[in-house]
């Protein structure tokens, strides 16, 4: 008896109510407005509301715990859009004063603090965040997701890959969250245009480093990426009335601006429609034939 009795209070002690994440918990009491799940000595409550009729104590029900209006710990069993830890693509429910709320599937509101915002959001906007745990006890969201990111991914190179813009740094280059889950860059070389945070990206895996971090080109293979580019410039020559007014020796900034691509794939580009007989360059400019 002592040792079943022993056996029984460990069992007490490993259950615990974790705050943001779904568990299965045992109904051990029951009250006019609802059930307690948990222990005796740490319980949660599961509204009236969401107890199925046939609730007996005992019974094990599948819930995720939250806090309510009133900073109280609270039990549901509906399935929110994120797990403590995790991320996902939540919209902006509306603005106010300390930052933004967002619709994650529950009743109240998630908080995006405006200081956990890495790019200004309004109402209707949808972002990618993580759940965590402030220094208040209360869950909130954060854009800052970089630290929530898995290396665990199945890609390997040349995989075709779709993510999130997370941040942009000059030195380095864009890091992206891939698939919203996995952590992934492209390095500064690789990028041509406007890019900002929040934007998805469409590209390739050009190395899986030892980390198991990607690094991915927006770019095609080369031999693809030159039938692309020859096109492009080819129908902007066409546009411009068969003339474009530089060559491929015109300064990499102009081309950059112009067809958003490196003075070396402009000039690929520009010897593939040479070769193939559609253009003819002169000395400060280019035409179709």
């Amino acid at each position: 008896m002592f040792r079943r009795r022993m056996r029984l209070q460990k069992e007490r002690w490993i259950i615990m109510i974790e705050l943001g994440k779904t568990q299965c918990l045992n109904v051990v009491k029951k009250v006019e407005f609802g059930v307690y799940l948990g222990t005796e000595e740490d319980k949660v409550l599961l509204p009236a509301k969401q107890v199925p009729e046939d609730t007996e104590i005992g019974d094990a029900m599948t819930v995720f715990i939250y806090r309510d209006s009133s900073d109280r710990l609270i039990a549901t069993t509906r399935t929110p859009k994120i797990q403590l830890g995790k991320t996902a693509v939540l919209k902006v429910s509306q603005t106010g004063k300390i930052g933004a709320f967002l619709d994650w599937g529950l009743e109240k509101d998630l908080l995006l603090p405006f200081k956990e915002q890495t790019t200004h959001v309004q109402d209707g906007d949808e972002c990618l965040v993580a759940l965590y745990i402030d220094k208040s006890n209360r869950l909130a969201a954060t854009m800052r997701v970089y630290d929530y990111l898995s290396c665990d991914s199945n890609y390997v190179k040349d995989s075709a890959v779709t993510g999130t813009v997370i941040e942009i740094n000059p030195d380095f280059g864009v890091y992206v969250a891939v698939d919203n889950e996995y952590f992934g860059m492209i390095p500064k070389n690789e990028v041509f245009g406007r890019i900002n945070i929040g934007d998805t990206i469409h590209g390739r895996v050009t190395k899986v480093r030892e980390d198991k971090k990607l690094t991915i080109s927006l770019k095609q293979k080369a031999y693809i990426q030159m039938d692309e580019d020859s096109k492009a410039v080819y129908d902007a020559i066409i546009a411009d009335g068969g003339k474009l007014p530089f060559t491929d020796k015109a300064d990499p900034e102009l081309i950059k601006s112009r067809f958003d691509m490196s003075k070396n794939a402009f000039k690929r580009a520009v010897g593939r429609l040479l070769k193939e007989g559609k253009i003819e360059i002169k000395s400060d400019c280019i035409i179709s034939k």
